[in-house]
């Protein structure tokens, strides 16, 4: 988002595609209880275009920490550790994570940017039209809304659908939601994934989609 958002507002192009797509079943290990019933294939896309309303993407907090990637992983297949036939027998090619520090990580961070991006834009539980919450974990994502003094009823959320479907789900939540968008609504975007990365997003909804 923040990158299609430069490319528009430098004026090079009109029009940026955003789309976030994995298959995750295809890096799953089905015996491993601790990844393969949350994890769901999916794909999303969304168009960006100029506006000279002062909508779209208004401010960003994004945030890394290299500590986190013995938590959330894949190990083999690229350049550090090549495919193998041994690194295939050792199931080394599927997601691992540990599912207790990702949690704590997430929850804290998750929060922490949606907080931040409140503070810096001058937001109140009331400004806010809507969280849109990677969808992880319910546990993860009422604790955000929690934080940011959000009712259910503002929190978007289809996990119990499909899953976690990584880069998907915040495209599939505007997807699932858009019909009860309004033009000017205020949305924070708060996400969590792997290496650590996490960050938060307020974007001003550009179009009515009742018309």
């Amino acid at each position: 988002m923040s990158t299609a958002a430069s490319y528009i507002e430098s004026g090079r192009y009109k029009k940026v595609l955003l789309i976030g797509a994995d298959k995750m079943s295809s890096i799953i290990d089905y015996t491993d209880r601790a990844t393969c019933i949350i994890f769901g294939d999916g794909a999303g896309a969304v168009l960006f275009e100029p506006n000279t309303e002062g909508l779209g993407l208004q401010d960003e907090y994004l945030r890394t920490d290299g500590t986190g990637r013995n938590f959330l992983r894949i190990e083999a297949g690229g350049s550090i550790l090549p495919a193998s036939e041994e690194t295939v027998k050792n199931k080394q090619h599927f997601v691992f994570q540990d599912g207790k520090t990702v949690f704590k990580f997430a929850v804290s961070n998750m929060a922490d940017v949606a907080e931040k991006i409140m503070e810096r834009n001058n937001l109140s539980k009331e400004d806010v039209q809507w969280l849109v919450p990677h969808q992880a974990n319910k546990r993860i994502i009422d604790a955000t809304a929690q934080r940011m003094g959000l009712e259910e009823s503002k929190v978007m959320m289809n996990i119990y659908k499909y899953g976690n479907t990584t880069s998907a789900t915040l495209p599939l939540l505007l997807s699932d939601y858009e019909k009860q968008l309004n033009k000017g609504d205020n949305l924070v975007f708060a996400a969590f994934g792997g290496g650590f990365t996490w960050g938060a997003i307020y974007l001003k909804w550009a179009y009515d989609t009742k018309q």
